[in-house]
């Protein structure tokens, strides 16, 4: 049988390729947090040294647009170097490729000088040449300063390689020559490493700043070198008095944990003292920062003695029986009288001293272990007093109008509130999420507690 041969087909058109559409990947982003660090050098020889460190400067996030990245680079790495001697800096930045998608490309060069401003130079030869040129720029600017302490103080404990004899604290004004131009290269450091902080008004004479110096010696003439600072202003209190309020206070990050937080504060305190303040205060203290200043003040609390008759009654009160079973616990605050001595002697304003208060009756507890569950309900007694205002244990009267087929205006009734609180809208209402509210309470207390227990110990290993 024969098979059938199909003819071969002639050669049509090819048909026509589709064009492939290209999608980029969209561009995520990178934080600055994780693309920038931060090198604090004081030397040449340290720019690029894998010996140097960087250091962790506040949240880098916030300090670009949106929502804390950068766009438009793969591969950034942004390398910044600080001089601590001059204050100058410069920016290494380096990439493989840009990508302008949909998001753009950050502006680096703006986004760097709205944190580094003036201090930021375009290259490195020139940033190197800020190490010989700029030598003698912490000493130019700090020469018409007052010297208020130098050398070692008395109970300090300053663990560093830096010899207390090379250490001076000077006080200008920030209306001086050169202060407000030495403060703009401090901007930054400001910006970088204390959290929320914004720069002071360099146009009011009532601030001032006190620049702990470290004066090293040198084949020519000695090298100054700013190790911290802070920033404090004075203001009226009625009718003859001033006040001092520490507004920001820095420990550069090579010289932190070494103990010249706490040198600065003694100074601070010292003049504080000498000039008879009013008081002292703190603006918006952070918690580190806190626990240093409190460790202080205990110290000087201690060797106080007008308030030992106060402590030694509040203890003998807490020591007498279970403050736990009784249904109203004393405040245990200190004796009004108490307050003003410390506050005109001391310096230590009303409520650092009432924080400062519980700590020195824990101290005082002797065992602690033993008393330890009556120390607590005082605790929480100042928590809850804290949270819900003064007068939470005095009943307050209210009035509250009441439906009446009686005459209207003369219908109401009056009544004692259990926990002092005005009715809502007339309304006594039951709080649904009170076990949420106690939970949250015993939290808040048990960290108080964390907190005085920090302070007791360190106190107690001096």
């Amino acid at each position: 049988m024969a098979q059938k041969h199909q003819s071969a087909a002639a050669p049509g058109p090819e048909p026509k390729k589709r064009r492939r559409v290209g999608f980029s990947p969209a561009d995520t982003g990178v934080e600055a947090n994780e693309c920038i660090k931060i090198y604090l050098v004081s030397s040449k020889e340290e720019v690029g040294s894998p010996d140097v460190s960087c250091v962790t400067p506040v949240d880098l996030n916030d300090f670009f647009d949106g929502d804390g990245k950068i766009y438009g680079y793969q591969g950034l790495k942004i390398n910044v170097w600080i001089n601590s001697i001059s204050l100058h800096s410069y920016a290494d930045i380096t990439y493989q490729s840009t990508n302008n998608g949909d998001k753009g490309i950050t502006d680096l060069k703006t986004a760097l000088q709205n944190i580094f401003a003036e201090t930021i130079v375009d290259s490195k030869d020139e940033f190197l040449q800020t190490f010989s040129t700029e030598r003698d720029f912490i000493r130019n600017m700090v020469s018409n300063g007052e010297v208020i302490h130098s050398g070692v103080i008395d109970g300090s404990n300053i663990n560093a390689q830096v010899s207390p004899s090379d250490l001076q604290v000077l006080r200008v004004e920030i209306g001086s020559p050169n202060a407000g131009l030495l403060y703009s290269r401090l901007v930054p450091l400001v910006l970088l490493f204390v959290d929320g902080s914004n720069p002071i008004d360099v146009t009011d004479p009532d601030w001032h700043l006190y620049l702990l110096i470290q004066k090293k010696e040198d084949k020519e003439e000695p090298l100054y070198q700013i190790v911290g600072f802070t920033a404090i202003y004075k203001f009226y209190r009625y009718p003859d008095r001033l006040r001092m309020r520490l507004s920001q206070i820095l420990v550069l990050p090579s010289f932190q944990g070494k103990g010249f937080g706490s040198y600065l504060m003694e100074v601070v305190n010292k003049m504080a003292v000498a000039e008879d303040v009013y008081d002292l205060t703190v603006e918006e203290p952070s918690e580190k920062f806190q626990h240093i200043r409190t460790c202080i003040d205990i110290n000087r609390l201690l060797a106080f003695d007008p308030i030992k008759p106060a402590i030694d009654s509040a203890v003998e009160t807490l020591t007498k029986g279970k403050l736990s079973k009784k249904a109203q616990i004393p405040r245990f605050t200190p004796p009004s009288d108490a307050v003003e001595k410390v506050r005109e002697a001391l310096k230590i304003n009303k409520k650092q001293f009432l924080k400062c208060w519980e700590i020195l009756i824990y101290l005082a507890l002797d065992p602690i272990d033993k008393y330890m569950e009556d120390y607590t309900c005082v605790i929480t007694n100042h928590v809850r007093s804290d949270i819900l205002g003064k007068d939470i244990e005095a009943p307050k009267k209210q009035v509250v109008d009441v439906p009446t087929t009686f005459e209207a205006e003369a219908s109401f009734v009056v009544f004692k509130s259990v926990n002092g609180e005005e009715a809502n809208n007339n309304n006594v209402q039951v709080d649904e999420n009170k076990p949420d509210q106690e939970q949250q309470l015993k939290q808040l207390v048990d960290e108080r507690i964390r907190e005085i227990k920090l302070v007791a110990e360190k106190v107690s290993r001096r």
